[in-house]
């Protein structure tokens, strides 16, 4: 095994392996996986983009960001949701600290917010930045 499929295999193992999400298939036919430092990228999505009450096991699951649709575009606003961000990640994702999270508006006119994440891993205490888009209003996506 080289040096790098070692490093890729033991970050697998030390962080998980599990279905990509959202859920899809690969080249063969079988359910894709992921593993690694991926894995809990897509975990963190998982957790902001899950309405709070959606899973019926674990209703309290969830960032349960939807609760800001149709707020005005204030400051207020974005205190709460880099709150409600931090409290989530910090509750159901264990894997990771989260360092900084930042509320700016992109889009004035548009009402969108973006959301930046800046995280570490903590089993290989390895840095990332993630940017989650969000829309004070249905729709804005479009």
């Amino acid at each position: 095994m080289t040096g790098q499929a070692l490093g890729e295999h033991l970050e697998a193992r030390i962080l998980g392996r599990g279905w990509a999400a959202p859920a899809r298939v690969d080249g063969t036919g079988e359910a894709r996986l992921e593993a690694g430092a991926e894995k809990v990228r897509q975990s963190i999505l998982l957790v902001l983009g899950t309405r709070r009450g959606e899973r019926a096991m674990r209703p309290d699951f969830g960032a349960g960001l939807e609760d800001f649709l149709f707020e005005p575009l204030s400051s207020t606003t974005a205190a709460l949701l880099r709150h409600r961000v931090e409290t989530a990640l910090v509750q159901w994702e264990p894997r990771i600290d989260v360092l900084e999270v930042l509320v700016d508006v992109a889009e004035r006119g548009r009402g969108r917010l973006d959301i930046t994440i800046g995280y570490r891993i903590r089993a290989s205490n390895t840095f990332y930045n993630l940017v989650y888009p969000f829309f004070l209003q249905e729709g804005g996506a479009a």
